[in-house]
């Protein structure tokens, strides 16, 4: 899922609120700068998960040509991301 950087700040604002109000965390830099860290977290993730995309992608694109008219793409895509996640230890 494709956020914008609008979206990713309200979602950290959003989560860094509530664990305040809930008196469950405490920062150790100012809190606008762990906000800016969340936000580049979600970010970097965002990106990696893309990356896999992209590298499933060309895989399908590889098997379909070897296996023309029997390969369903649409039922691959989920097992071979959640296969490559697992391999690269990546959590979807």
């Amino acid at each position: 899922m494709k956020l914008s950087d609008k979206q990713i700040q309200r979602m950290i604002k959003y989560i860094f609120d509530e664990l305040k109000s809930q008196s469950v965390v405490t920062f150790k830099t100012s809190e606008e700068e762990a906000k800016r860290s969340a936000i580049e977290a979600v970010k970097q993730n965002m990106a990696d998960e893309k990356a896999l995309d992209d590298e499933v992608m060309k895989m399908m694109d590889d098997l379909e040509r070897q296996h023309q008219g029997e390969f369903q793409r649409f039922k691959m895509f989920p097992l071979l991301k959640q296969r490559l996640a697992k391999e690269k230890g990546f959590i979807l």
